[in-house]
């Protein structure tokens, strides 16, 4: 072993460190909304007792309380500035996390385990916010996402539109022409599939991009790369081989921020579900309400909701508190069953 390759391992050791204490100020805002006080001293004991007890004889146990109290010193820093979470499912450096980067870059991006997580998760007001998307121009709708919209009482305070350019991620050091598997999510796979043909490089399924990415980091698997974005390259310290290796230039995905409160700011955009009775002409008389009342529709979508029933999503221009719109949706309410609206909010497209 040369020192070089010590301190590539240095230098992916400190990455994790970083990692981890990320993971730890998370859980630290999340404990602060199960507390009275900021302040738990006997807490901290235990804390510092468990760091004494698990010391190694490497290193210095008075080092280590140190660096301890510091860590708590920050902790308590960070609870005391009401930080408010916005949730996201998968990895850090996932998409959905770049998509509320752009959204807000003020609120701090918590991931989850699955979308149900995010949804729950917002509505026992353990997050503020939840971010999740609804449809992409290559993969289309994302279902699991639009069947708990169908029963959420959550409103829709934002949305926004995120280009996604993959890039092809290797460990630091790594030479372009040893790398043989490509690891990553099925449908990002499946966006580079040309590139990955032209470069003679095995794909190889994984739960999602960015744990590719970290897997890929903390694994270290010889000869593999992954695709993910480039916020995964800077928080995993990987490399990004090439960027944009997706195979179509117009790869956009939808996505819809939610809250239990409404949007505080009047909209420009509104989202409405519902179903209909089974009736010829009835989605007919749906879309003419807001014909009549020269309002673009910019999204309209079915999902199958229980057997033999469908629930309708619809996306128009306009604010809730217009006079036209306020027209329109009375006749919408009145002709279908199991109305609501989503909410009313600002749209923009991330650059």
């Amino acid at each position: 072993m040369s020192l070089k390759e010590i301190r590539k391992n240095i230098d992916n050791i400190d990455s994790q460190i970083m990692q981890l204490l990320n993971n730890r100020m998370e859980q630290v805002l999340l404990a602060k909304k199960f507390k009275t006080e900021i302040e738990d001293n006997k807490r901290e004991k235990e804390v510092l007792d468990r760091i004494e007890k698990n010391a190694t004889d490497l290193i210095n146990s008075e080092f280590m309380e140190k660096v301890y109290a510091e860590i708590i010193r920050e902790s308590k820093r960070l609870q005391q500035n009401n930080f408010e979470i916005i949730a996201f499912q998968g990895e850090h450096g996932a998409y959905s996390e770049v998509a509320s980067r752009e959204w807000n870059r003020d609120l701090i991006p918590f991931p989850c385990i699955t979308f149900a997580e995010v949804f729950e998760g917002v509505q026992t007001g353990l997050y503020e916010y939840g971010i999740v998307p609804v449809e992409n121009t290559l993969g289309g709708s994302v279902a699991q996402v639009n069947h708990l919209l169908i029963d959420t009482d959550l409103n829709v305070v934002g949305a926004i539109e995120l280009p996604v350019h993959h890039c092809l991620l290797a460990l630091p050091g790594t030479d372009h022409r040893e790398i043989r598997s490509v690891y990553s999510h099925p449908q990002a796979l499946s966006q580079c599939r040309r590139f990955l043909q032209r470069n003679k490089l095995e794909p190889l399924s994984f739960s999602d991009t960015a744990g590719a990415a970290k897997m890929l980091a903390e694994k270290r698997p010889k000869q593999t790369a992954a695709i993910a974005s480039r916020l995964s390259a800077k928080l995993y310290n990987l490399e990004i081989m090439k960027e944009k290796v997706e195979d179509l230039d117009r790869n956009m995905t939808r996505f819809l921020v939610l809250s239990k409160e409404e949007s505080e700011e009047e909209g420009d955009k509104c989202s409405i579900v519902f179903a209909t009775e089974h009736k010829a002409g009835t989605l007919f008389n749906v879309l003419h309400a807001f014909a009549k009342k020269d309002i673009s529709l910019t999204r309209i979508e079915s999902i199958p909701n229980e057997p033999g029933d469908y629930a309708f999503f619809l996306d128009f221009e306009g604010s809730s508190k217009n006079n036209k719109v306020v027209e329109a949706l009375k006749e919408v309410k009145r002709i279908t069953t199991n109305f609501r609206l989503m909410g009313c909010y600002k749209e923009r497209r991330a650059k």
